[in-house]
């Protein structure tokens, strides 16, 4: 698989329609070949885990963006049903408390990013602050922005801020020893229907359908500027956007499971090298336990 066709690292304009949402043509109807891929790589990651979690100077953070029904749930659900839970957080970001609406954007973010040789995994993130909130500026008032008493107040510096203040974080966060992947799971509206659809359609999945995804669904094409304008402006070259193509969810999954364990097994990990005096500790273990 050609992953780096995927990546997008700040060089040159980004366009999101020259990104596809189909898999590559060799990757169609080939459901239990990719399963057993996945498979493969959550072995793989479970195994990375154990190194990360031994030496603590390292941590991940997974990010998932992307459009209602885009598979974010699911995704989660399947890339990272290997690996030890103990070790592991999954943060899913909702509309903002009044508590998290007193501070600044970035606050519950940063109170979220994992400790030292933790996997944290963010489903949807600080972006909505420069994707729902760009779509709907109106959310702004309730954040007690100097200068912001109304819509109007809203200009382009104010996004230009946000999207320097979160390119600030994440090289902060990298510095720091925190792996950042960011994937943006990139569907089609057509797709988008057809989920929905299924949702209303199938009893089993009526749980999942909400009038407030149809009532987003009329933003689409604001959506996709918005989110052309933050991929354009928050990819760097050590935190780069992944652009997913997710029409088929399992296409999807391999594609994220592949990049989650290249990024992570690239990291210099190993396992902590005890001292002689720790050496002649576990010695005197051995000896007690043999009274």
């Amino acid at each position: 698989m050609t992953l780096e066709k995927c990546c997008f690292d700040g060089t040159g304009t980004f366009d999101i329609k020259a990104f596809t949402t189909a898999p590559p043509d060799e990757f169609k109807d080939k459901k239990d070949k990719i399963k057993e891929d996945i498979e493969h790589n959550i072995k793989k990651l479970s195994k990375v885990q154990e190194h990360l979690a031994a030496q603590k100077q390292y941590s991940v953070l997974i990010i998932f963006q992307g459009m209602d029904a885009a598979g974010k749930d699911s995704m989660i659900e399947h890339v990272m049903s290997g690996i030890n839970p103990q070790g592991t957080t999954v943060v899913s970001f909702k509309v903002p408390t009044e508590l998290e609406l007193s501070h600044d954007f970035l606050w519950r973010i940063h109170n979220a990013f994992p400790a030292g040789g933790e996997l944290t995994v963010f489903n949807r993130s600080h972006y909505e602050e420069v994707l729902v909130d760009r779509v709907h500026p109106e959310l702004l008032l309730k954040e007690n922005l100097p200068g912001i008493d109304s819509v109007s107040d809203v200009h382009d510096n104010l996004w230009t801020e946000r999207f320097n203040d979160i390119k600030a974080l994440e090289s902060y966060a990298r510095r720091n020893g925190i792996l950042l992947l960011k994937f943006f799971l990139h569907i089609s509206k057509a797709e988008q229907k057809d989920r929905f659809l299924k949702r209303i359609e199938i009893p089993e999945k009526n749980w999942k359908f909400s009038l407030a995804d149809i009532r987003e669904r009329r933003y689409w094409d604001d959506y996709q500027k918005a989110y052309q304008e933050a991929i354009q402006h928050t990819a760097t070259k050590k935190n780069p956007w992944y652009i997913i193509p997710s029409d088929d969810k399992w296409y999807s999954r391999l594609a994220v499971s592949q990049i989650i364990n290249r990024e992570v097994t690239a990291l210099p990990l190993k396992y902590p090298v005890i001292s002689a005096a720790q050496k002649q500790g576990l010695v005197q273990a051995v000896a007690d336990l043999k009274d």
